[in-house]
């Protein structure tokens, strides 16, 4: 099945190149691309020190390091797009040679060089323009060049750091289209942040922390898609790790936010260890105990010199890993728990940090996953499945939620499944386009509720809000915008993406199928569901929030003991009608709506009619590492109109049937009785079992907390913790204190007996018999010489007699 999947791909695969994709020697941006992380990370020491003695308390630092660095970062993503396609100078030695050294001794290392130098017919030349094999440059040219597009190049810069046991331990920089668009999509909503918290958190207690951490969290992230090896990634992935632990647990005196943030970090930690396992075994198995650069352990897999069973393994750890830090099912329940911080934290961990980490980990080791997983040529694979799963039970779960910021917890979960599950079937372009075009409408989306939160002072969407469209008309629109992104609605960002998501399963068998990297029917079918929920829970969002009549006036004094009106205290206790935010929360929504309407046009399908071919495939072009020797050969789904055409009409029969429900009967039914209502007082739920026992299944997300927390946590503490304590009481200590009695007893036996009877009486009986000698020989020690002279005589008689005795014998 697998060879006639594999012929049946299309021709236009690019392979791996063998020879080497890395440069040393490139523009000053990209080469000091480690300015970028270094600026929030020195804000962060400015502020901790300095802050509370600024006039802005330290926001300053932040707004400008940060503001630098997105400045850098488009000089930078400038600088990448003009390497791309013209860079001609020379290139490093190939990573793969480094790991091979591992494997070959020195005696034939030059000999293995000049094989592979000839076997690919790589120009080598000097810089004096000689062939020299102590000096080797390799250049850029036309066999570099594939299908007359010019070779795909990285930039790396890295030291050494130390050296322990003939291993060398570097610090570097890795610069190509993946971490130039993460320094743009980080950098920009960072900053974003930071402006709109200086009036969403303004005279917060911990306002000057606040900042410090905001600063450290983004230095982190950018730290980690930067790092040029798997010991930095690690170093980085755990920095975000304790930065969002300590956000979210920002007002840790209520209860609630410290348990949020124990929960984020516990989970975590449960991922990690499959991290720590996979990054092992990739150094033991493709680095060979030598190096932990990531280009070597890449080209490596894709040089097919490491077993398949060590990359099962590694993907597999790794995926633990995924799934604890990009929140998919089953170790997503923290993600929801973490809206709990302030919800500018909540847009920076759901749009551009924390949770995108896991899946740029699989985006930068791809050839871990794509062999581990046997992607390429299958229909099905645990990346691809535990993404769909997610995706789709994730979106159900978002229905049940009255808080607007759970909501968009749970979209975010679903949509972090369409990029796990895109990565798993080989659309690995489309993955990394959704996770730019998500983070844009998603921030977008965090940070509008957020602005509507601070005007009615609670996320609670059915008992403090409806009817915000007239009080805030300016957040209103960029909602909508936002929502009909995600959506995936044309000619919004979302929809380009998700389409090409649904392309790249090669799923679709109507007129002539779409190709990709196998036929991933199932997962397909996933990602047509996910669609629709997605369209319908957003419409029920937006009703709930924005249209029928305002709920607020009635429960004003229950918002007083709304959960997040307590945990989200920078807008409590404020006392006023609602009213549209001030500048400050508004041009962040601004921009990231034009940016939700815009990007999508980055990567227009190939073919795409409308316009001219030079305008298509950019994002593609300049992000995807095709033909590099550290990525591996994938194929590329045939856009679809047809299927296009399908999952729009999907989407919108999502949001069609939510219209109906919300804005048709339980908008008219409150109108009609002049009650405030949210759902029908008959509904499905109420008058079907079945409907309520699901209902009820999905209101306690399908009893996870109760397995985690309820079953594990207390097991644990409740019968396993008392059993062991009656191990210990019973059966160590009872036999502990077995060993001690009959030590004692021995002891005391060995004391009466052997000591004071034997030992100690043959000592005294010693002493008695040489005391009662000693009081015999006294009698003949009378100091007369003739006595003496009698007993020496007597002595010489008996030995002369005993000696004459043995002479006879």
């Amino acid at each position: 099945m697998s060879s006639l999947l594999a012929t049946a791909l299309p021709l236009f695969i690019e392979g791996p190149s063998e020879v080497s994709s890395v440069t040393n020697d490139a523009n000053w941006f990209l080469e000091h691309a480690w300015i970028i992380p270094l600026l929030p990370a020195v804000s962060f020491v400015l502020i901790l020190f300095f802050g509370k003695r600024m006039p802005k308390k330290g926001a300053e630092f932040g707004i400008a390091a940060v503001g630098l660095a997105f400045v850098l970062a488009i000089l930078t993503g400038v600088s990448w797009i003009d390497h791309r396609d013209n860079f001609d100078g020379p290139l490093a030695e190939s990573p793969s040679t480094h790991a091979d050294d591992g494997h070959h001794d020195e005696g034939h290392h030059d000999d293995a060089e000049h094989s592979d130098e000839e076997a690919l017919g790589v120009a080598v030349i000097g810089p004096d323009g000689s062939s020299s094999s102590d000096d080797l440059v390799l250049t850029v040219d036309a066999e570099g060049e594939e299908g007359g597009e010019h070779a795909y190049v990285a930039v790396q810069k890295s030291t050494q750091w130390f050296q322990s046991g003939g291993i060398e331990f570097n610090a570097g920089i890795l610069v190509d289209g993946l971490s130039v668009m993460m320094l743009f999509v980080v950098t920009l909503i960072s900053l974003l942040v930071h402006i709109y918290s200086t009036d969403y958190v303004g005279g917060d207690r911990r306002y000057t922390h606040y900042f410090a951490f905001l600063s450290l969290f983004t230095a982190s992230m950018l730290f980690f898609v930067l790092s040029d090896n798997i010991l930095q990634m690690i170093v980085g992935w755990e920095l975000v790790g304790v930065c969002s632990f300590a956000l979210i647990g920002h007002w840790w005196e209520e209860k609630p936010n410290s348990d949020a943030a124990l929960k984020a970090f516990l989970t975590n930690r449960v991922g990690d260890v499959g991290l720590l396992v996979g990054m092992i075994t990739l150094f033991f198995a493709a680095g060979g105990g030598q190096t932990f650069d990531t280009l070597a352990i890449n080209n490596a897999i894709n040089q097919g010199v490491v077993s398949h069973t060590a990359l099962v393994v590694a993907a597999a750890a790794l995926m633990a890993a995924v799934m604890s830090k990009s929140g998919q099912f089953v170790l997503h329940t923290w993600l929801p728990d973490a809206m709990a911080g302030p919800t500018p934290v909540s847009a920076l961990i759901h749009a551009a940090t924390m949770v995108v980490a896991g899946i740029f980990m699989v985006a930068r080791l791809y050839p871990v996953f794509f062999e581990g997983m046997s992607i390429g040529g299958s229909s099905i694979n645990l990346l691809s499945t535990v993404g769909a799963v997610t995706l789709v039970f994730a979106g159900l779960l978002a229905f049940v939620q009255t808080d607007i910021k759970k909501v968009l917890a749970y979209s975010t979960v679903s949509q972090l499944g369409y990029m796990a599950m895109a990565l798993g079937v080989g659309a690995w372009t489309a993955a990394v386009f959704h996770l730019f075009t998500h983070a844009f409408f998603k921030a977008n989306l965090f940070l509008g509720s957020g602005s509507v939160a601070h005007a009615v002072h609670s996320f609670d969407m059915k008992k403090s809000m409806g009817g915000m469209k007239k009080f805030m008309p300016r957040t209103y629109v960029t909602f909508i915008i936002g929502s009909i992104a995600l959506a995936g609605l044309p000619p919004l960002a979302g929809f380009w993406s998700k389409d090409e998501i649904l392309v790249g399963t090669g799923g679709w068998g109507l007129f002539g199928g779409t190709g990709g990297n196998g036929a991933y029917t199932f997962h397909l079918l996933m990602g047509m569901v996910g669609a629709a929920l997605t369209a319908a829970y957003m419409t029920r969002c937006v009703y709930l929030t924005f249209h029928g009549e305002y709920r607020g006036n009635d429960h004003a004094h229950d918002d007083a003991h709304d959960p997040h009106s307590v945990a989200d205290p920078a807008h409590a206790g404020d006392s006023h009608d609602p009213h549209e935010s001030g500048p400050r929360i508004l041009w962040p929504l601004y921009i990231l709506s034009g940016f939700a309407i815009l990007v999508g046009f980055l990567n227009l399908p190939k073919g795409f009619q409308l316009v001219p071919e030079s305008l298509q495939l950019r994002f593609e072009h300049f992000i995807e590492p095709a033909g590099a020797s550290y990525f591996p050969a994938i194929a590329h789904g045939t856009p679809s109109w047809s299927l296009a055409v399908v999952s729009t009409a999907i989407a919108v029969l999502g949001i069609g049937g939510a219209y109906w429900y919300y804005f048709v009967k339980v908008d008219g039914l409150a109108k009609a009785t002049g009650q405030h209502l949210t759902e029908l007082p008959n509904g499905l739920v109420t008058t079907n079992k079945l409907a309520r026992t699901a209902h009820k299944v999905l209101v306690e997300k399908y009893y996870l907390d109760h397995l985690y927390t309820g079953v594990i946590a207390g097991f644990t503490k409740g019968p396993l913790a008392r059993a062991t304590y009656w191990v210990n009481q019973n059966i160590i200590d009872g036999t502990v204190d077995t060993v001690g009695e009959t030590s004692v007893k021995i002891g005391r036996g060995l004391y009466d007996k052997v000591d004071q009877g034997v030992i100690d009486g043959f000592v005294n009986g010693s002493g008695k018999v040489s005391d009662a000698t000693g009081q015999e020989l006294r009698h003949i020690n009378t100091g007369r010489v003739q006595n003496y002279a009698a007993l020496l005589f007597a002595g010489a008689a008996v030995l002369a007699g005993a000696f004459i005795v043995l002479l006879a014998l």
